[in-house]
């Protein structure tokens, strides 16, 4: 026997190994609409929760962990190649220009790695190896050309997951090479600062893990160019972290801090606390004295902090300040330095740009030129040129969501800035006239949708870049906004698309998207995830399954929705889940009537009379992220569950040839890392994404998986496609947009 299952999987790797290389929502204000929220709120809960164990919070270097054990494994099959989008873009955390070649930026991209542009922010390629770490925090560059890299992104989210990183790396070749150079512990990086007058001096603000307590966390130095580091600032309690530092321009002496206390369990987040605060050191950083005078005192509502600090006036320094839950709490200037602070007004402009979320921004941007020109990161970006007696808001011209914001020396009034849509410049000095770059590929997505009618067609949903879509290889453009959620293309029909954006806000198009009717009303539940699943029966797509905590059914290509079970979950709350919805449902390729859906608390159900009664088959997993069935047997189906463990043996993939009955863990060799999706190829391969990449295995042969394909990077795939037809499958990846690969 086991001969033969070698020689089945030599067979199926042979056959991998030798195929080629290859605006606004348009139904908004529609009756009973829900109208999406950007920003790291509109997730929730759902990221993490889906991520975490039940209980638990996610394990201190889980995923580096798992990109270890995943690096282990064989690769096999055609080279993976980029679909783009090169015109969207995604969350940019930081920038920093070369000293010694104009018109060079680089650009750190949330999850999507270290990215360069040589011609002035118009088009970016990457500066950072795919196989490492793709989660990013701060980029910095020393006089002397020295590029420091710190990695874990320190911006935590409502409910989603941002990754964390494997510590501070330097490069002194242009970012051709990179090297380690410690605070592996750090978790997250929120700022680095390397001294003008010594490019081997540097600071750096180590933000710490957002789960798990402990490891670097303060304000490290290093005076040898990261050979060596030392702690100079020590933080208050083992969830406080450093998430900014900042070298006075005007004084190299005095350097300044951002504490923040912020953590993340699996029922709730405190992002704020006794430990957060402005520090001020006049040593160079070997002594700090937390600054009041003004400023809150400690305390447990005192949340994120942002600051910024003046060039062409010394000892002008502005400081902004949101509450624990979020909300704006208060904007200050110093004239001394931050010895004392005034309170400055507050319009509604200022106040309500940090919506609910102002844990999200926390920077502030002073002009070097004029002291009285500051801008504010929020939603818009803020803008005051006295000072801080009155404020604008861009919020139209630009993407929402900022994060970066860096001067170029060399060309008077040219800014760069950084933000959930990509990387911007102006040549007013930020005070409009903004241009996007034209080639950025690193969008985030969560979704993607293919038809084999059409290879040049494709769509999928995407973080804070609503749904998109490329119909004849044209450009990328958004098409649904919100959070872009579910995409569906009729395999029959090209012209009739779906997309949805957060809780199952859905809608469908008879002419590829141009216009879009709103169904979601018409479907009945009490709750729907955030990621809302909408499917077709393989065997008929006029015929379409909606999960909230019910599963509904329409004959009728989604005009019509009829209610098909009862309530699938256990209820909103259970076992510290609070959505207790439907999150995959597949319908039998071989049997119309029978139907498999799973929850986010762990169940598994099975109908084979078309919803008339329900089976429960699986109670207490992780939350359930995909069902596959076989095409030819309606009892055989594969359950891939998400989760990073702690020690368990809990599986993440599971397979039943007896409709239920029993099971089998397959997991075998997989990295412990959330499985994402689950997809049954032809020739018995099956295939799985996962937050380290694409898998692949044989039905034959339980348990023993290999890497998919060269040229994948480092990140999180959350969904796969598979076109038999035209022999390719498609991944979309959380950093890096689209890929595809020739299969079998």
């Amino acid at each position: 026997m086991r001969v033969r299952h070698c020689l089945i999987l030599a067979a199926g790797l042979s056959l991998l190994s030798a195929v080629p290389a290859l605006a606004d929502p348009p139904g908004t204000g529609q009756p009973g609409e829900y109208r999406p929220v950007r920003g790291p709120s509109a997730p929730a809960e759902h990221r993490f929760l889906q991520k975490a164990m039940r209980g638990e919070t996610i394990p201190r270097h889980a995923h580096d962990i798992a990109a270890q054990e995943a690096a282990k494994l064989p690769v096999v099959g055609a080279r993976w190649q980029s679909l783009g989008p090169t015109n969207i873009g995604g969350r940019i955390v930081s920038l920093a220009l070369d000293p010694q070649r104009a018109d060079t930026v680089y650009a750190a991209a949330a999850s999507g790695g270290l990215w360069r542009s040589t011609d002035a922010g118009r088009t970016f390629a990457p500066a950072w190896p795919d196989s490492w770490t793709q989660a990013m925090g701060a980029v910095a560059a020393a006089h002397d050309g020295t590029l420091y890299v710190g990695t874990g992104e320190p911006n935590p989210g409502g409910g989603s997951v941002t990754y964390e990183g494997t510590g501070i790396y330097r490069s002194t070749d242009g970012a051709r090479t990179w090297q380690n150079i410690g605070l592996r512990d750090s978790g997250t990086i929120g700022g680095i600062a390397v001294d003008r007058t010594d490019p081997k001096r540097l600071l750096v603000a180590a933000n710490g893990s957002l789960y798990s307590p402990g490891g670097d966390r303060g304000v490290y130095l290093s005076a040898d160019g990261g050979t060596t580091w030392r702690r100079v600032l020590d933080v208050a309690n083992e969830f406080t972290g450093a998430v900014d530092v900042q070298i006075d321009p005007a004084n190299p002496k005095r350097v300044y801090a951002v504490l923040w206390d912020h953590r993340r369990t699996p029922v709730k987040r405190t992002y704020g606390g006794e430990g957060s605060g402005v520090f001020r050191s006049e040593d160079g950083g070997l002594t700090w004295r937390r600054l009041g005078g003004g400023l809150p005192a400690a305390g447990p509502d005192v949340g994120r902090i942002g600051i910024g600090v003046a060039t062409s006036e010394p000892g002008r320094v502005y400081a902004i300040v949101t509450s624990t839950a979020g909300p704006f709490a208060s904007f200050h200037t110093s004239a001394d330095a931050g010895t004392t602070w005034t309170r400055l007004p507050e319009p509604d402009v200022l106040r309500t740009s940090q919506s609910s979320f102002g844990w999200w921004f926390g920077k502030i941007w002073v002009d070097p030129d004029d002291a009285r020109q500051v801008h504010v990161a929020g939603v818009p970006l803020l803008t005051t040129k006295d000072g801080g007696g009155t404020w604008t808001a861009d919020g139209t011209t630009i993407h929402v969501d900022q994060h970066a914001m860096i001067w170029d020396p060399r060309r008077p009034g040219r800014v760069y800035l950084g933000n959930d849509g990509g990387v911007y410049r102006s040549d007013a000095d930020g005070l409009g006239g903004w241009v996007k770059a034209e080639h950025e590929p690193y969008t985030q997505f969560y979704s993607a949708a293919i038809t084999p009618q059409d290879t040049s067609r494709i769509s999928g949903g995407t973080q804070d870049n609503g749904s998109l879509r490329s119909w004849n290889g044209e450009a990328f453009n958004e098409y649904l906004g919100g959070d872009g959620e579910e995409n569906l293309i009729n395999p029959r029909d090209k012209q009739n698309v779906f997309a949805c954006y957060q809780y199952g806000n859905c809608f469908r198009s008879a002419d590829g998207g141009d216009t879009m009717t709103y169904f979601a009303p018409a479907t009945t539940s009490d709750r729907r995830n955030w990621f809302t699943p909408v499917q077709f029966d393989p065997s008929d797509p006029k015929v379409l399954y909606y999960g909230g905590n019910r599963l509904n059914r329409s004959a009728d290509g989604g005009v019509t929705w009829t209610p098909i079970s009862p309530d699938l979950s256990g209820g909103p709350g259970q076992d510290t889940y609070p959505f207790g919805t439907i999150t995959t449902v597949a319908a039998a390729p071989s049997d119309p009537r029978t139907i498999w859906a799973g929850t986010d608390d762990g169940r598994v159900w099975i109908t084979r009379d078309l919803g008339a009664t329900w089976t429960k088959v699986l109670d207490g997993q992780p939350w359930v992220t995909r069902i596959a069935v076989s095409d030819h047997d309606a009892a055989t189906a594969y359950v891939t569950l998400s989760g990073y463990r702690s020690g368990s043996d809990q599986p993440h993939v599971l397979v039943t040839r007896s409709a239920g009955a029993r099971w089998s863990d397959v997991s075998g060799n997989l990295p412990s890392a959330p499985v994402n999706d689950v997809l049954l190829g032809r020739a018995g391969l099956i295939y799985l994404a996962t937050d380290q990449g694409v898998f692949v295995g044989h039905t034959a042969i339980r348990g023993h998986w290999v890497r998919l394909g060269h040229g994948m990077p480092r990140v999180a795939v959350d969904d796969i496609e598979y076109d038999p037809r035209n022999h390719r499958l498609v991944a979309a990846t959380f950093g890096r947009g689209l890929y595809t690969t020739a299969v079998p």
